[in-house]
């Protein structure tokens, strides 16, 4: 601004740094929130797994598909509380970094308030000799104002004034040399100020694009997994085999390799007649 003691332009990065460190504490925040979500989802896992009855009675390798199905779904719960872990731990990251930025900017900001209240003061103080000096009449006009009977006292007053105006003009020159050093050195620290936040913020800009790949790739890393827990259990179904469970079960089951005699009728009445085998009525069941 061509205003010396403005401080728009300064109070606009200012306030753009604030916006930039809220930002990244939203995302922070993000993170926070889905290491919750990501815990929870986990232990619930991990209870259904262990707590939840699944094919108790299945027998072989159906038996084992199943098995092998509720661990994965354990470690899959377990991934998702080590994901919310990881998730933590890249939160503290987030805050340690805004808080490293925060510090070290207000250092500068410290530098630059106080030269800023400095500056203005000196301009105050400079314009208000400016004034007073402006207030002195030329002391040559006032000799026409009196008439001669009061010269001796008018020269007497003008000397007076002329000495307190080129007192005043010299305060006033003083005043101004000390406002352009002043003026000059806030320039300078107004500029290292600026490269400075600029700095911070090509580096936040740089560290949050950083962090939200990271944490991307640390979905897409735990999606993987959970695909290859969910494959070691399409691999447990490939080996399972309906011919093997059901000569599993036969086998397991079995009460012996032959079916029942045919029942003979025998006359108890004739002994000498020969039998005639009579078979029953009754369905006789065969067991393998």
């Amino acid at each position: 601004s061509t205003d010396l003691t403005s401080t728009v332009g300064y109070d606009s990065i200012v306030q753009h740094l604030n916006d930039g460190r809220k930002n990244c504490k939203e995302f922070e925040d993000i993170l926070k929130e889905r290491a919750i979500i990501e815990e929870k989802y986990g232990k619930e896992l991990i209870n259904l797994s262990k707590k939840k009855p699944c094919g108790q009675t299945e027998l072989n390798t159906l038996k084992r598909s199943l098995d092998v199905f509720k661990q994965q779904i354990d470690n899959v719960g377990q991934g998702h509380i080590q994901l919310a872990q990881t998730l933590r731990e890249e939160a503290k990251k987030m805050e340690d970094f805004r808080e490293k930025q925060k510090l070290h900017r207000k250092k500068i900001e410290l530098i630059m308030e106080a030269i800023h209240k400095n500056r203005n003061l000196q301009y105050k103080k400079t314009m208000e000799v400016k004034q007073t000096c402006f207030c002195f009449l030329p002391y040559g006009a006032l000799l026409y104002l009196f008439s001669l009977s009061h010269f001796w006292q008018l020269f007497l007053k003008l000397a007076q004034t002329k000495s307190a105006l080129e007192d005043s003009d010299r305060s006033y020159q003083q005043s101004v040399i000390t406002l352009e050093k002043i003026r000059e050195e806030w320039q300078k620290e107004h500029i290292k100020a600026c490269e400075f936040f600029e700095t911070q913020e090509c580096e936040r800009i740089n560290y949050f694009r950083n962090a939200l790949w990271l944490h991307v790739n640390q979905l897409s890393q735990d999606c993987v997994q959970n695909d290859e827990k969910y494959e070691e259990i399409r691999k447990s179904l490939e080996m399972c085999s309906i011919e093997k469970d059901i000569d599993f079960f036969v086998n397991l089951r079995k009460t012996g390799s032959l079916a029942p005699a045919p029942v003979v009728y025998e006359n108890y009445y004739n002994t000498e007649r020969n039998a005639t085998p009579v078979r029953s009525s009754v369905p006789v069941p065969i067991s393998r």
